[in-house]
């Protein structure tokens, strides 16, 4: 552990979440992010998910008030840029050309999770912008102290990403595809709502894809927190496994003990979607609940099925929302097949400091282009959304 002081306030670094109490460190999270409580990033520590070996380091870093937790955010020492979802590939690529390296770097960040959220996590009786910007200051002292080639905050919140551009970070803006109940006297309360929402030719084919599977005899059900059964999260971690294996690019972060060990302690946030034909599993989408937000995480299916995979993944969530209430489903990283079923153009943010005067000034053109790119394409996107304007989620 070392450790330092800024002004009143002492900062820590940890090398894991092991060393720190979990309730003090949920008592941060608070309502925010499911994917920063201690559960999810100790277990990744625990189950070798998260090691030096695959290119993440913990040294998270930690603010205290005497002996009072009032600030933290979950850093790595990155020796890759794999499983981050903000690519930094050709940044990388540039740095080689120029004779820079740039790895190791710095990274705030849920490993393997293209979730917005907090990730200056502060104590509700804390001045959070002071929080966030010792712990920001402090990143950048470590990335000069270190030699590190960059500090990476990715799908950081608004409010932080402010206090990082007053720092001299770099911002970098993307989009995610959302599905969201718009509330109100338009709000969706049933399937059918949702369906009235949309465009005459995507509705009709939205239907004709929810036939295919009774056509089939393929019933999907759902499995929420303590009435999963422990069993199934054998079949989910196979069937995380599957869509990996399925495809040349796929990268297997998650091995079986991760999901071992959310059976024991995670098992609350956590909603299993599963297809099966006369009682065998056949498909399976992993998500987690928080709040009034759905995240979908992980997809796979042991069998080839025309639109099998809408159905597990999107519609099935849907409808899982609208019963219960909830009013926003992130499915996660790409999007075409999204867009098509109702799902619209959302911004994310992340925040970037790189050391080197050279590369600084490479990567910050770089990005001024590709924000007026992606304001472009969402603009779009907008326009030519499957929801009819009067109806979608605006």
């Amino acid at each position: 552990m070392t450790q330092w002081r800024n002004f009143n306030m002492q900062l820590k670094i940890l090398n894991g979440l092991t060393d720190i109490d979990p309730t003090a460190w949920n008592a941060l999270v608070g309502d925010g992010s499911p994917f920063l409580e201690w559960e999810w990033l100790a277990s990744l520590e625990e189950a070798g998910c998260v090691t030096p070996r695959t290119g993440w380091l913990p040294q998270h870093l930690t603010v205290w008030d005497r002996r009072q937790l009032i600030g933290a955010c979950p850093l790595y020492v990155k020796g890759n840029s794999e499983g981050e979802f903000v690519f930094d590939h050709a940044w990388a690529e540039a740095a080689h050309r120029g004779g820079l390296r740039y790895y190791p770097k710095l990274l705030v960040a849920v490993p393997f999770t293209p979730a917005t959220g907090v990730r200056f996590l502060s104590a509700p009786a804390a001045d959070r912008t002071a929080v966030v910007r010792v712990l920001a200051a402090a990143l950048k002292d470590l990335c000069s102290e270190n030699h590190f080639s960059s500090v990476h905050v990715n799908f950081c919140l608004p409010d932080e990403a402010a206090v990082l551009a007053a720092l001299g970070f770099e911002r970098r803006v993307g989009y995610q595809f959302q599905w969201i109940n718009p509330g109100g006297a338009q709000a969706w309360r049933s399937f059918d709502d949702y369906l009235g929402a949309f465009r005459s030719k995507r509705r009709i084919q939205i239907k004709r894809e929810r036939r295919e599977l009774q056509v089939q005899g393929i019933d999907i059900s759902v499995h929420a927190g303590e009435e999963i059964p422990d069993a199934l999260f054998t079949s989910m971690f196979h069937l995380y496994k599957s869509t990996v294996d399925k495809h040349y690019w796929g990268r297997q972060y998650l091995n079986a003990e991760l999901f071992e060990l959310l059976c024991r302690r995670w098992k609350q946030r956590l909603c299993f979607f599963v297809a099966r034909r006369h009682g065998d599993v056949l498909a399976g989408t992993f998500t987690v609940r928080k709040g009034n937000v759905l995240y979908g995480r992980y997809w796979g299916a042991f069998e080839d099925i025309r639109y099998l995979h809408f159905n597990v993944c999107y519609y099935a969530a849907i409808e899982y929302c609208l019963r219960t209430g909830l009013s926003r489903f992130e499915p996660g990283a790409g999007g075409e097949f999204k867009y098509l079923r109702g799902f619209d153009a959302r911004p994310t943010e992340s925040m970037h400091f790189i050391a080197d005067a050279r590369l600084a000034r490479a990567v910050r053109d770089y990005l001024s282009k590709e924000r007026r790119a992606v304001v472009d394409e969402m603009q779009w996107l907008d326009e030519q959304s499957a929801l009819k304007r009067s109806g979608g989620a605006r």
